[in-house]
């Protein structure tokens, strides 16, 4: 019983988080959402967007596939998998630098084990970041 307690609980947190985005909740716009039918983007300088593909990984210097849109920068500039001393991608190669759509390829670092990290894009002026799960 205390289980499906705690499941009814999340489920109703759920509810109400979606609630409120599809009403618009808060807003840094000034004036009413009443009304306003258009999704707000996200601020200025992160609004690329990234996708890594396979995802999950399965194993250890898989090949993915990094693809996205540069949401009004100039360009993919850069591809960050993991952090400076704790990279979870290497190898990483710019195949299409486009603003409207880019594609980079990298490999799973061989260290790298079961978790979450970050893959951040730089596209000139705009930024990105999605998780890679890694199950190998």
């Amino acid at each position: 019983m205390r289980g499906t307690r705690k499941a009814a609980a999340g489920v109703a947190v759920l509810v109400v988080a979606a609630g409120i985005g599809i009403t618009g909740g808060a807003s840094a716009d000034p004036g009413s959402t009443e009304g306003k039918t258009s999704v707000q983007q996200p601020p200025k300088g992160a609004r690329a967007t990234v996708q890594v593909s396979p995802n999950p990984t399965t194993h250890r210097g898989q090949e993915v596939t990094i693809t996205g849109n540069c949401g009004g920068g100039t360009g993919l500039k850069s591809v960050l998998g993991g952090f400076p001393e704790h990279p979870v991608l290497e190898n990483i190669r710019i195949l299409e630098t486009g603003p409207d759509r880019f594609v980079a390829k990298a490999n799973l670092a061989a260290h790298i084990g079961n978790g979450v990290g970050p893959v951040f894009v730089d596209c000139g002026g705009e930024a990105g970041v999605t998780l890679l799960v890694t199950h190998v």
